[in-house]
């Protein structure tokens, strides 16, 4: 008992607590298994709109792992300046994911990615000092607009992917490619309701597992390919060419790197308040500029830009471990699995048709919290409702019209042909329009403000189903 008061007066502060090795790597791998199908997510996305093989996406998807678990260990073990050493999982965000897709759909291909991440990093990791002044510009009302945006711009992929992926192929849009993601689907529903918390928290790569599974006794899975290539390999800089930078797709992604710094901090703060730890101003800034560094470094190895895993801050409440060095034991796992390029190969292996069933609701799931963001703000006697509905019907123009800026000029439409770009663009100076620039503004807001909300309870139905009695 002394042994145990003692121990528990040498820890300052509660993250900084250290478990028994076993239980410290048990639960790191539990971070690992939460956020497994949101980093290799992004590699696949990428990687087919770059039209790359299987063996590529495999080296993509390692190298996505391999650098997510390095920028791990940075955030959580620390270095001066760098690391905000709270439990933060690190790996590659999906604000960025559209914004690349637009980028190669124009032409700049994925060494133009990798120019764009590295340049808008670098500038990221200038402004770190005086982002807590930039970051005024982005309140819910802006944020909740890009997160529901991201989500909605990712939907086409999904339903691509539960299509067959290959819109040359013989089978693509077939009821069969349809109906096993449809299959794919209904077993994460089914995990997500009947399981346990933590079946239900891995419903998504259970359900994965589970379609490939199937698709290999239907004869519509081909894991021929994953023996070739090296099982143990370390990434190889640059293997796919060195980086190109050009002037438009660096744009797109510095408003990538803005809404990525803005998620982060919120991230730093709720994960703060979970652990009932200080943050301050220069926590913060470290834990910025840990995710600056790892986002500007990881195209060195084939990567993209990094920020925290929002379901691993969940996962911190929900579990109560409030240790870093758990995290920590994650990152080096992920660091492991991304020495091992044979993964990436037989994640890249698995049906398209399958990946789409799980994407509709890996993508929806960033949709919604983007609509539970915009949940938060206010919109009485303020032009809020008018910043959402057009910053959201803007974003949305490319998707419904991919070819609607084709007659723009290049460096424009490379800008604005990401739904995301397009949205924050408006949703920043939109609200910069009507909530800081108060001249000309008028007392009372526009018809479009003062509709009201319109919602039926249950009360109600009991109300009228009484009646009708």
């Amino acid at each position: 008992m002394n042994k145990k008061a003692t121990r528990a007066r040498k820890i300052a502060r509660p993250e900084d607590e250290r478990l028994p090795w076993g239980r410290t790597f048990a639960y790191g791998f539990q971070h690992v298994l939460t956020m497994y199908g949101g980093i290799i997510a992004p590699p696949l996305i990428v990687g087919s709109a770059a039209g790359m093989s299987s063996s590529d996406i495999g080296v993509l998807i390692a190298a996505c792992l391999f650098v997510g678990g390095l920028a791990t260990l940075l955030q959580t073990i620390g270095i001066p300046f760098f690391g905000s050493q709270l439990p933060l999982v690190q790996g590659v965000s999906f604000a960025g994911v559209a914004t690349m897709t637009a980028i190669i759909g124009g032409g700049g291909g994925i060494q133009s990615v990798f120019g764009a991440v590295i340049v808008a990093s670098l500038v990221g990791l200038l402004i770190t000092p005086v982002f807590s002044k930039v970051i005024r510009f982005f309140p819910p009302v802006v944020n909740g607009v890009v997160i529901t945006t991201i989500g909605l711009t990712l939907m086409p992929v999904a339903a691509n992917w539960a299509m067959g992926g290959n819109a040359k192929a013989e089978d693509y849009g077939s009821v069969a490619n349809i109906g096993l993601a449809g299959l794919t689907l209904l077993v994460v529903l089914l995990l997500s309701k009947l399981g346990n918390a933590t079946i239900s928290r891995l419903s998504i790569l259970l359900a994965i597992v589970i379609g490939t599974v199937i698709a290999a006794a239907l004869g519509m899975a081909n894991f021929s390919k994953v023996a070739e290539g090296p099982v143990f390999a370390f990434p190889t800089p640059f293997a796919f060419g060195a980086p190109t930078f050009e002037l438009p797709a660096i744009i797109s992604m510095l408003i990538v790197i803005l809404v990525t710094l803005t998620e982060t901090t919120a991230d730093i703060l709720a994960v703060g308040e979970i652990v009932e730890t200080k943050v301050d101003s220069k926590r913060i800034g470290n834990g910025l500029r840990a995710d600056m560094l790892s986002s500007a470094i990881s195209p060195l190895f084939n990567s993209f830009t990094q920020s925290a895993f929002a379901q691993n801050v969940g996962l911190v409440a929900i579990t109560g471990i409030k240790s870093r060095f758990v995290v920590s034991a994650g990152g080096l796992i992920l660091v492991i699995l991304g020495l091992l390029p044979i993964l990436g190969r037989v994640v890249a292996a698995v049906p398209t048709s399958v990946l789409g069933g799980a994407g509709i609701v890996l993508f929806g799931t960033v949709a919604a919290s983007g609509i539970r963001t915009l949940a938060q703000v206010e919109y009485k006697n303020n032009m809020n409702l008018v910043i959402v509905a057009t910053s959201l019907g803007f974003g949305m123009i490319p998707i419904a019209a991919p070819t609607f800026y084709d007659k723009f000029p290049t460096w424009f439409g490379t800008i604005f042909h990401s739904g995301i770009s397009s949205a924050a663009v408006m949703a920043i100076l939109m609200n910069i329009l009507f909530n800081h620039i108060k001249a000309g503004t008028p007392d009372e807001p526009s018809v479009f403000a003062k509709a009201p909300a319109r919602a039926a309870s249950e009360d109600d139905f009991e109300g009228r189903t009484s009646a009708a009695d």
